[in-house]
């Protein structure tokens, strides 16, 4: 990723609470020259020593013939909106796109045994529903392990994280705080919570 000076982002705990706020993210692997891409949502496993992303596709999706043989990226990116140039004070300005994202490479391992997998599984509900978790363990076992043969699940090992918060730091005080304000009357929740993230900028 091409990161600007006044738009790095590379403190990790920052980095890895964020990946936990904005956790659906897009996972690309190539093969022969080509991007296979997957939306998926993330668990974010911060207790060891290594951090580890985890997560599962369908059993049906390609890419997973690949991701063990290949460095995989992962696109974490939210929030984001058009930045208008009236809300700067010199004409001679032009539209723009403020946003948060952090990219993490990584090489993937699946994982095959039955108790690992469920215990994924487990930590992926206890994050997104934790309240399902008595549904999930009260379903039929039989349907419970047809679940999980129709799915491929993984852990990646990070192995580099690249961060850009491009939130008008090359402005004024008063031109970001037009920008706020513009963002703040927005009915898209992104919008509200990108707004959140430029104020912090002048506390």
């Amino acid at each position: 990723m091409f990161v600007p000076n006044s738009f790095k982002f590379d403190n990790l705990s920052d980095q890895v609470a964020f990946m936990k706020q904005y956790s659906f993210a897009t996972m690309i692997t190539a093969h022969d020259n080509l991007p296979l891409a997957t939306q998926l949502p993330f668990f974010v496993d911060d207790t060891g020593d290594t951090l580890l992303l985890k997560s599962h596709f369908a059993a049906a999706n390609e890419q997973t013939k690949y991701i063990e043989a290949n460095t995989s990226l992962v696109i974490f990116s939210e929030p984001h909106a058009y930045i208008s140039p009236s809300h700067y004070d010199k004409t001679e300005s032009v539209p723009t796109w403020d946003y948060i994202a952090v990219h993490v490479y990584g090489k993937v391992r699946i994982v095959d045994d039955e108790y690992t997998k469920s215990a994924m599984l487990e930590q992926m509900i206890k994050f997104y529903e934790k309240d399902y978790l008595k549904q999930w363990e009260n379903l039929p076992e039989k349907y419970r392990k047809g679940m999980m043969k129709g799915i491929v699940a993984f852990e990646m090992e990070v192995s580099a994280i690249q961060g850009q918060k491009k939130l008008s730091q090359n402005k004024t005080s008063a031109e970001r705080n037009r920008i706020v304000q513009q963002l703040e009357k927005s009915e898209i929740a992104v919008e509200k919570d990108l707004a959140r993230y430029i104020r912090e900028i002048d506390t």
